[in-house]
């Protein structure tokens, strides 16, 4: 999508013929299993499944206009790896015109190994920035618990804590400070899961600039360059081209 894009319900004309825009975006989301790069666009084009216009159709066939310039790219996985769970999460605040939700986005990678991306709006509105960015902080955390139990499962050993990048001040603040929390009881749930897997040592928050922020790529449309440089850092690459 081009930086700025924002998709609206009424935008356009509607069009005669929904079941191909549904088939289309029902084949996009099947391929964000692997590439992620398209994760957050096919994320946007869902929320118009009842009434697509001429817009939103526009819009996925960009999507397969850039699959089309690189279709084979896909994620590497290396063969050796310093086993850590990674985690970046991020949000886009009241990005959606019609009802003001959020986005959420987060990578979670082991060692260097991208295992598990999401980006998808957040089920209620937020009241600033902090609150989305605190909501998608938790349902990272949430993802990270049940890595952690995956990983156990299948007897591997990995290091401990997981580390948490997030390039908010103020909810990273909210964490640290019990002080907080008088001022967040309408996100009092997220404020607990997120302070008890802290103290249990689940993870370790970390600062993260906006520049090195690689779920960015998760929550909002970005200018070529910078896309380029987070999707790489995400370990998609062209699989088939000749070392």
């Amino acid at each position: 999508m081009q930086r700025g894009t924002k998709l609206q319900h009424e935008s356009g004309t509607l069009m005669d013929d929904l079941s191909s825009y549904r088939q289309l975006v029902g084949q996009l989301i099947y391929l964000t299993n692997t590439r992620p790069d398209i994760s957050y666009v096919v994320q946007q084009l869902s929320q118009f499944m009842s009434k697509p216009t001429s817009t939103h159709h526009e819009a996925a066939i960009r999507v397969l206009r850039y699959i089309k310039s690189c279709p084979d790219v896909g994620l590497f996985y290396p063969s050796t790896s310093h086993l850590q769970l990674k985690a970046f999460c991020d949000s886009d605040w009241a990005t959606f015109p019609d009802t003001r939700k959020s986005v959420t986005g987060y990578t979670i990678f082991l060692g260097d190994s991208l295992i598990s991306w999401k980006s998808e709006k957040q089920p209620t509105v937020s009241k600033s920035s902090s609150e989305a960015e605190y909501r998608a902080m938790a349902t990272t955390v949430c993802e990270i618990q049940w890595l952690t139990y995956l990983l156990q499962d299948f007897n591997l050993q990995f290091h401990t804590p997981a580390l948490l990048y997030c390039d908010s001040q103020s909810a990273r603040h909210i964490v640290a400070n019990t002080s907080f929390h008088e001022q967040t009881k309408h996100i009092e749930l997220d404020c607990h899961i997120v302070r008890e897997k802290l103290q249990q040592k689940l993870f370790h928050l970390l600062p993260v600039s906006s520049s090195q922020q690689l779920a960015d790529v998760l929550t909002k449309p970005l200018d070529p360059l910078p896309f380029s440089n987070f999707i790489s850092k995400l370990g998609l690459k062209d699989i088939y081209t000749p070392a």
